[in-house]
């Protein structure tokens, strides 16, 4: 029952913050709307621009312009530890069982550790 009322209220909150979007106004911004639209001429279109510039679209192929930046900079100073216990850290063989996603895993067995993680993903599609 209460995983039921939890549905219910996610999906009344959502309708609610749904609603305003929805709300039919006044047409209050004609000049707004008239601007725009001169903005879409033949000769803006990716295809006009790419037929002026001989060729620049063909030379393009995908991850040729990739560019991965993970910045981790982290620092531990002046830290203590008194009388730390500190166990076994250990993975099980079942630990990754029905597991979705990319796997990630951090272990930390002492203490004053400093731990940072990135995971950068790229996907080409053929």
């Amino acid at each position: 029952m209460h995983r039921m009322i939890q549905t219910l209220i996610v999906g009344v909150c959502s309708i609610a913050l749904l609603a305003p979007a929805a709300w039919a106004g006044t047409d209050t911004a004609p000049a707004a709307r008239a601007a725009a639209r001169a903005l879409f001429r033949p000769g803006n279109a990716i295809a006009a621009q790419a037929n002026r510039q001989d060729g620049l679209l063909a030379r393009q192929r995908g991850g040729t312009d990739t560019r991965n930046d993970a910045r981790i900079d982290g620092a531990v100073a002046a830290n203590t530890a008194v009388n730390v216990v500190s166990g076994a850290n250990s993975i099980d063989a079942g630990s990754f069982a029905n597991m979705a996603g990319i796997p990630v895993v951090i272990q930390n067995s002492g203490a004053n550790v400093l731990i940072q993680n990135a995971t950068i993903i790229n996907l080409q599609f053929k």
